[in-house]
């Protein structure tokens, strides 16, 4: 049945997807041009998994010292996002925290993470200095429940045990959760008070109180790696940015029992995340909303042809930049700038071809990296 249009609010929602540090690099490329059009300013809700948590946690907490202009611009993009994002993208983040975490038995390596995150990133800072709009909303999964748990400056929490209002964690703290792939950085373990639920409808698991003493949170992904869910239904334009892992197709597949098992997660999470596009590009096609999505191995022959075309981009360099490994490990010069370009190229296309209405006076697009371009 298609959606109520009428339910909807007018406004923009955004969502990033996971990926490691390609979904960063990837994600920014895909910020810088939403600049440039005019819609990064305009957003009503920036909801991100994993990868895409890492993005959004700066820029979340950048966003006063963004000042955008009436045209939903900002000339401080580049020194308040892209500098520090490309910094921590250059690090080993994830072999020095499993190394430590493994020497320390007081911390985990997701811990460690966290750390990285507050001393490199500057995501210390409460959930509450974040702007009241838009709304940021860093998705994870809590273990317990089997559903979302959601971090923002209004609560966290899930459906079925309740939320906390005015919620006191630190950003680093919702975006390590977000991030903290099983089972080398995660679940995460919060020990929270549960005094501090508040009761919502539908909370089955309320009056169990132990689901509210302990969290044991881990990588938003494993639920919805679009980060789909909490922009879905609630505006009347969406765009979907997804740097996940593409499904590899293996004739050669193994029979020994832990490639199996790995196999069977990898098809139930890409057949969850399949639903999921396939719900949105119904919905796209009905009119029930109004959009864009663009993934890292997409074509931008699929997309209509544009008066004024995109950035030429071969085949193979898309092949070989949704190939990229998505650890939080460095990334070198080169893998970083072609990945922001690529990030910068595709969305130009989707958001010009399928969404043009959203675009505020567009300037024609340039490469980021005029040294690294994919033509």
């Amino acid at each position: 049945m298609p959606l109520d249009l009428s339910a909807r609010e007018k406004g923009i929602g955004l969502a990033l997807s996971g990926g490691g540090f390609r979904a960063v690099l990837f994600h920014v490329g895909v910020l810088w041009r939403l600049n440039e059009l005019g819609i990064l300013g305009r957003v009503d809700r920036v909801s991100s998994i994993s990868g895409g948590s890492i993005a959004l946690g700066v820029l979340a907490t950048r966003w006063a010292q963004l000042g955008f202009d009436a045209e939903g611009r900002t000339g401080q993009f580049d020194v308040q996002v892209v500098a520090p994002l490309r910094d921590f993208c250059g690090r080993n983040i994830d072999v020095s925290s499993v190394l430590s975490g493994a020497l320390n038995p007081f911390r985990s390596a997701g811990e460690v993470v966290a750390e990285e995150y507050r001393r490199h990133l500057g995501l210390g800072v409460s959930l509450q200095t974040l702007p009241d709009t838009p709304r940021f909303v860093f998705n994870a999964t809590n273990y317990a429940t089997g559903v979302s748990f959601r971090f923002s400056k209004p609560f966290a929490g899930d459906y079925r045990i309740g939320l906390i209002p005015n919620p006191g964690f630190d950003v680093a703290t919702a975006v390590i959760c977000s991030s903290a792939f099983p089972p080398v950085l995660g679940p995460i373990e919060l020990e929270v008070k549960p005094e501090d639920f508040t009761r919502v409808e539908g909370a089955d698991l309320y009056d169990q109180v132990d689901f509210r003493r302990r969290l044991p949170l881990g990588d938003g992904g494993v639920y919805d790696n679009l980060g789909l869910e909490t922009v879905w239904g609630r505006y009347e334009n969406i765009l979907v940015s997804d740097a996940g892992k593409p499904f590899d197709i293996d004739a050669g597949i193994g029979t020994m029992a832990p490639r199996q098992l790995l196999r069977t997660m990898d098809i139930g999470l890409n057949q969850a995340l399949a639903l999921r596009k396939r719900m949105l590009m119904a919905a796209y096609e009905r009119g029930d909303a109004r959009g864009a999505f663009w993934a890292i191995n997409t074509q931008p022959d699929d997309y209509p042809a544009l008066e004024v075309p995109g950035l030429p981009v071969t085949l193979a360099r898309i092949q070989d930049l949704a190939a990229i490994r998505t650890r939080l490990d460095r990334f070198k010069e080169q893998e970083q700038c072609e990945l922001i370009n690529w990030g910068y190229a595709i969305s130009d296309i989707a958001i010009r071809s399928r969404a043009p209405h959203l675009a505020f006076r567009p300037q024609l697009p340039a490469w980021p990296y005029p040294r690294y371009p994919l033509g």
